[in-house]
């Protein structure tokens, strides 16, 4: 029998969230080398005991960040050559959007730190991370267009105004209020009757989804 290539299969996790109009990135500092002390994605290699790819990544995340059952979506996979200096590695990636309040991040078990950074303020990460946060960030903008995942972020009942400035922090830019309001009846939402305060102006219509399930659009 022909012998198998023995290349290590990893997961990484880019974990999205939005904190006070900013797009923020969950990243952990590397405890041990290539890249000690370095900024990194949460992740790790997949081990004899873990089912499943989605499984290792859950794993790798709750280990690093203290995170744990929240919904993972798969990306891509990693293989160049070069991207680790250790060898020939595939990492297989996954992103995440999350409600930072409602987390609570640990201490790592192994990793140094693990911390919410500004998008914006993201420095060099280790091995090819830079590429995969970019490339989950394109993503994500694609996915709160084509599927409910804006759930994940969202408090239970919100309105559409608060529901447009999660949409404008994502996506980079602002967005014309007809017609995000207009594009906004394709979500599985649906009014509590129940209304909010918002500044100076009328009561806002609190709103609620139907389902807290992923689905596409």
């Amino acid at each position: 029998m022909q012998e198998l290539p023995k290349y290590p299969v990893a997961t990484d996790i880019a974990v999205f969230s939005v904190e006070k109009n900013a797009l923020k990135i969950l990243l952990i500092k590397r405890k041990h080398e290539p890249f000690k002390g370095m900024h990194a994605l949460p992740g790790g290699f997949l081990e004899p005991d873990d089912p499943s790819l989605d499984a290792c990544a859950s794993r790798e995340l709750y280990e690093e960040t203290g995170i744990k059952n929240i919904f993972i979506k798969m990306l891509h996979a990693y293989g160049d050559k070069g991207r680790d200096p250790r060898g020939r590695i595939i990492s297989i990636a996954y992103l995440a959007l999350v409600n930072s309040k409602e987390l609570e991040l640990n201490k790592p078990k192994t990793s140094e730190d693990a911390e919410w950074v500004d998008i914006r303020e993201v420095g060099r990460l280790a091995f090819d991370h830079n590429k995969i946060l970019e490339e989950a960030t394109t993503e994500l903008k694609h996915e709160i267009m084509n599927s409910n995942i804006v759930f994940q972020i969202l408090p239970e009942r919100f309105t559409l105004t608060e529901m447009q400035r999660v949409y404008e922090t994502i996506l980079g830019r602002k967005l014309d209020k007809r017609n995000f309001r207009k594009w906004a009846k394709r979500l599985p939402i649906r009014p509590t009757y129940e209304t909010k305060m918002e500044g100076i102006h009328r009561p806002a219509m609190l709103y609620e989804f139907k389902t807290h399930t992923y689905a596409r659009l």
